[in-house]
């Protein structure tokens, strides 16, 4: 079979920021964009997309795609009063539930769904304490299967134990040297809140000896803030930055509760950060600065893959609490998501449609009822384009979704399995209790 693809007749958003638009032919060569407007010649594979829009694929910069079985989960505590009883009680029981199998079907699980609602890139952040020297190779192997991009890591921490936080920089120090085009790799971290000074620095001490970045939630609640203050007498940002750990490489989710110096050093260092709107309401923490920050990219925090609802949300919450912010302001968010994970992954036109950037392409069955331009793509964007509309995705080149089914696998089969293993991990979930993991100055 022909590498040279060509989609035809087709409207390409060939930028997000600065958005652009234009009607062109896409050849597809290999793993790349070739050229726009030029006919593949003989012997290429066309793909009519003709009354359809194709935009670069979705990244999302931070999920937890462990909660992919999760989904309808049965819950029989006390209902959590507060965010850190939101953990004890959900996810560091259901994070200490998953084993081999389980771990496998929340990555094929999480990555169908985002591959199906246009996401080709996903920068995932892992959890699985009893289940650890093996997880991140077995998630590249499951999104691999399916055909998507991936940046990972694994969440070192000190709640389970010293013998687990080391194994959990041993997971990410593999992981570094086994990353490869597809997969990128990052050195996980939990949260301020669940780092002793001695693993932090050993984390710090892992992402410097590989020029990588330090993936870490930062002041999600205001819990982590007062426990760096009681322990080590700093706010957490600071206490990052004094051990070495922030710089332009370094992804910071959440980042809710900072005060101004904060938000200053963060800039100052080129820093990166990610916004969960709809986590962030869901577990009700409270609403980022957003727009405070230089870099600031989009990620769901492990609810679903899909980007478009995710965008939205984060419009229509951000612009509730500033009229000023416009929809451009969505456009530029996912921009900087896809500019993020290209630096990760040695892609820097990651999230354009050009010649030789690679060719993570989504074909949408969108018919817009008014006129599509480079000035009210944004417009579009927000109050017309969803998931639901996706009907091809290509990543590196290789159609892994046409006609809303995947290429690769039986979707089907992956969801039947899906939910055989769900059922399993809920069994054994039920028979964990709440993590007595407390952070300092809460009481």
């Amino acid at each position: 079979m022909t590498d040279v693809l060509q989609l035809t007749g087709g409207t390409v958003v060939t930028s997000l920021s600065p958005p652009k638009v234009e009607r062109a032919d896409i050849v597809v060569n290999a793993d790349r964009v070739y050229a726009l407007s030029e006919d593949a010649g003989p012997g290429a594979f066309r793909l009519d997309c003709s009354g359809c829009l194709i935009v670069p694929g979705n990244v999302c910069t931070h999920h937890h795609l462990y909660s992919a079985l999760a989904r309808g989960m049965p819950y029989r505590l006390a209902p959590p009063e507060n965010f850190v009883q939101i953990l004890q009680r959900i996810w560091w029981r259901l994070d200490r539930a998953l084993d081999h199998p389980s771990v496998w079907f929340s990555a094929q699980v999480g990555g169908l769904d985002a591959l199906l609602a246009g996401t080709t890139t996903i920068v995932d952040h892992h959890a699985s304490p009893n289940f650890i020297e093996e997880s991140l190779a077995l998630i590249a192997g499951a999104l691999g299967h399916l055909g998507v991009r991936s940046v990972l890591c694994y969440e070192v921490t000190d709640r389970d134990g010293p013998a687990r936080a080391q194994a959990g920089l041993e997971a990410n120090r593999r992981w570094l040297k086994e990353a490869g085009p597809l997969a990128g790799a990052m050195v996980g971290a939990h949260a301020s809140f669940t780092l002793g000074e001695e693993t932090l620095a050993a984390t710090v001490e892992l992402a410097q000896e590989f020029n990588a970045g330090v993936h870490i939630h930062v002041a999600e609640d205001v819990a982590d803030q007062r426990d760096a203050q009681a322990r080590f007498g700093k706010r957490v940002v600071n206490r990052l930055a004094d051990a070495g750990g922030l710089n332009d490489h370094t992804l910071l989710a959440h980042c809710i509760h900072l005060d101004g110096s904060e938000i200053e050093t963060i800039n100052a260092v080129g820093a990166t950060v990610v916004h969960n709107p709809r986590s962030n309401m869901n577990n009700r923490v409270g609403h980022a600065p957003v727009t405070a920050f230089d870099r600031l990219a989009l990620g769901t925090d492990g609810i679903g893959g899909d980007m478009f609802a995710e965008s939205k949300a984060a419009y229509w919450r951000a612009r509730e609490a500033d009229p000023a912010i416009g929809p451009q302001w969505v456009l530029d968010r996912m921009a900087e998501s896809a500019r993020f994970a290209g630096s990760v992954l040695g892609e820097p036109s990651l999230g354009t449609i050009q010649p030789d950037a690679p060719a993570d392409l989504v074909v949408l069955d969108y018919a817009p009822p008014t006129p599509l331009t480079d000035e009210n793509l944004a417009g579009h964007w927000v109050f017309g384009l969803a998931a639901r509309q996706v009907r091809d995705v290509l990543v590196a080149g290789e159609a892994v979704v046409m006609d809303r089914q995947l290429t690769r696998v039986d979707q089907s089969e992956i969801a039947a399995k899906g939910t055989e293993f769900a059922e399993r991990l809920w069994t054994r979930m039920e028979e964990i209790g709440p993590h007595p993991f407390e952070p300092a100055g809460t009481a």
